[in-house]
């Protein structure tokens, strides 16, 4: 990922966050590619609190899922110009890590 993307997050009245976020990846050949998602973050405040402050939590003791579409001009990726793909995150101290998967 390089380091020009950015995130909306909106914290709802119930405490869970909102997300809309743009970032372009670079791929080990060189390739760029766009990808657009939005998510929802929710779970226990006090469990959530801990995932804020960068300490371990079991990810399948909150929710964390997004929905994720990609642009690019690379042809060895121009697949991902046409699939709509799911993700199920999780936080580290250093962000999210994300499981992506293809809808087919």
């Amino acid at each position: 990922m390089l380091e020009d993307g950015n995130d909306w997050q909106t914290v709802r009245n119930d405490g869970a966050i909102t997300l809309d976020v743009r970032l372009i990846l670079k791929t080990n050949d060189g390739a760029l590619i766009a990808m657009t998602y939005q998510g929802l973050r929710h779970g226990p405040a006090e469990l959530l609190a801990h995932v804020d402050r960068g300490e371990p939590v079991d990810p399948a003791d909150y929710y964390f899922r997004i929905n994720s579409r990609f642009e690019t001009a690379a042809p060895n990726c121009a697949w991902l110009n046409n699939i709509l793909a799911l993700g199920a995150g999780y936080r580290v101290p250093e962000g999210p890590v994300y499981s992506v998967f293809e809808v087919l």
